[in-house]
């Protein structure tokens, strides 16, 4: 086992539980921090973010939802020792252009990017898990998913091969230094032909309705959501709608040297799991 320590930041959130069990299970010690763990780490709260760095190695950082903090985040790390940064983008940043979407991402990657230490950026498309663990979960177990997204392909990734690429590349920092993975699943699907999959699966009844993204942001402020907030998501679909990000990408075959999991594979462990049993 190594002496190193690994800072995974958002531990007990969708990618970061899972990276930190994968870390764990290869021997490498963790330090897991959030704003439940015993490590606290809190965005909003940078006095708390030395004692989280101090005898860290490489850290495994999601970004906050609001530009900026990542430069003083980054600048804490390199003062404090710290050699290799693993940050979690989305996929196809570059090209998202004049978009509104992702502005928290894109400031974090260009924090990680310009720093003086060995980092690498792994860039995910929308998590299979969005259906069973996220915001999209609750609509199919109601029985209607309702988004601004038509015919335009989404490539779903398994929130499993995210885990397991984010280790692989924490656990061999010199081979993946300055790189940018962008990580998707194997085909591209509709959010239509997703609901379609998973409504067979579970056996349960399960439409998809389109939206506009003005009558989402509506649906999703009256839900008790903040304003900018819903705009956000809904900028998401608007950038997706115009087919920047649909392809699929050999990331995880390049990190992991397999195939991504499919989307079919996913479907069938959460029904069996009863994920959207009423």
């Amino acid at each position: 086992m190594s002496n190193d320590t690994t800072l995974v930041l958002g531990a007990t959130g969708k990618t970061g539980r899972r990276v930190a069990a994968r870390l764990r299970l290869r021997g490498t010690q963790v330090r897991a921090a959030s704003r439940s763990s015993r490590t606290r780490f809190d965005w909003s709260d940078p006095d708390g973010w030395d004692s989280a760095l101090q005898g860290i190695t490489s850290a495994y950082v999601v970004p906050p939802p609001v530009p900026g903090p990542v430069h003083e985040f980054v600048a804490r790390a390199e003062a404090a020792g710290v050699q290799h940064l693993v940050l979690l983008s989305g996929h196809g940043a570059d090209a998202w252009g004049d978009s509104t979407f992702g502005l928290d991402m894109r400031s974090a990657e260009d924090a990680v990017r310009g720093s003086a230490l060995e980092w690498t950026v792994l860039r995910p498309s929308n998590f299979n898990q969005n259906f069973d663990e996220d915001l999209f979960h609750a609509p199919l177990v109601a029985g209607e998913l309702a988004l601004p997204a038509g015919a335009v392909p989404e490539p779903f990734i398994d929130l499993e091969d995210v885990a397991d690429a984010a280790a692989a590349v924490l656990a061999e920092p010199g081979r993946h230094a300055g790189r940018i993975y962008e990580l998707t699943g194997p085909r591209a699907l509709t959010f239509e032909e997703a609901v379609e999959l998973i409504s067979r699966a579970s056996g349960l009844p399960m439409t998809y309705k389109r939206l506009s993204p003005a009558e989402y942001t509506v649906a999703l402020v009256a839900e008790g959501w903040g304003e900018d907030d819903a705009h956000h998501v809904a900028e998401m679909f608007v950038l997706m709608e115009r087919g920047v990000i649909a392809e699929t990408t050999d990331g995880i075959a390049t990190v992991l040297g397999r195939a991504p999991r499919n989307f079919e594979d996913y479907v069938v462990r959460a029904a069996a799991a009863g994920a959207w049993r009423p």
